[in-house]
């Protein structure tokens, strides 16, 4: 099998570029780390011949040698090395304990939260807030720094990371450097806007709080959006 020969959408690397790294099988991931073909096999082939080194498929890889991998012909020294770090930064990433992740139950724990981070910044900076289906913070996403604006707060740069990380839900925070925290028309005209994409992504906008200098307002608790 010549690898080259294959159409874009079943070579291991254009796939994972395309489709992502999870529509990946166990043998194109292996494909990859192993890199390139040798003495007339490709690295698919490779792949395939050393998952079938144990009844028990990739399992074995967390707990090899490099010598065992070494047996199937054309998995040198520097390849057995590559796949067995995978295998190695696989089980560390596992054992990482999970992180305590912090609940939203109403706009004030926001506020709690980012009240100090915020109301001394001399620019308005824009964060997305990801929350999972359970209420909780997956992760916090700097969109920009500046005055709200279409240019800068545009539906693909600001749910992006809601798509990767297959958000539930977002909720916007925005600082005012004033110190006044009354959304201004253009806060809220953006923020319908986003909403707008948001339903469409199938992300509900849960709120957009408006951080001010030791005060807040909830746009959705006063009924702007």
């Amino acid at each position: 099998m010549n690898i080259r020969r294959l159409p874009d959408g079943e070579k291991p690397r254009e796939k994972l570029m395309k489709e992502g790294k999870e529509s990946l099988s166990n043998t194109e991931i292996l494909a990859i780390l192993i890199g390139s073909g040798t003495g007339g096999k490709s690295s698919l082939e490779l792949a395939s011949e050393v998952i079938a080194l144990d009844t028990g498929g990739i399992k074995f890889l967390a707990d090899c040698r490099p010598e065992e991998i070494r047996k199937v012909k054309g998995i040198g020294e520097a390849r057995a090395c590559a796949i067995l770090a995978a295998a190695e930064l696989g089980k560390r990433i596992a054992a990482i304990p999970r992180e305590e992740l912090v609940r939203i139950e109403r706009s004030s724990d926001v506020a709690d939260i980012f009240m100090e981070k915020m109301r001394y910044h001399r620019k308005e900076h824009f964060i997305s807030l990801l929350i999972n289906v359970k209420g909780e913070i997956i992760e916090e996403v700097e969109v920009s720094v500046g005055d709200l604006c279409s240019s800068t707060t545009h539906p693909r740069e600001v749910f992006t990371d809601a798509v990767r990380r297959s958000a539930g839900s977002v909720i916007f925070i925005h600082n005012h450097p004033s110190g006044d925290p009354k959304p201004s028309e253009a806060d809220i005209e953006t923020t319908r806007r986003l909403i707008e994409a948001g339903n469409i992504l199938g992300i509900p906008v849960l709120d957009h709080i408006v951080i001010g200098d030791g005060c807040y307002v909830s746009m959705r608790a006063q009924g702007m959006i």
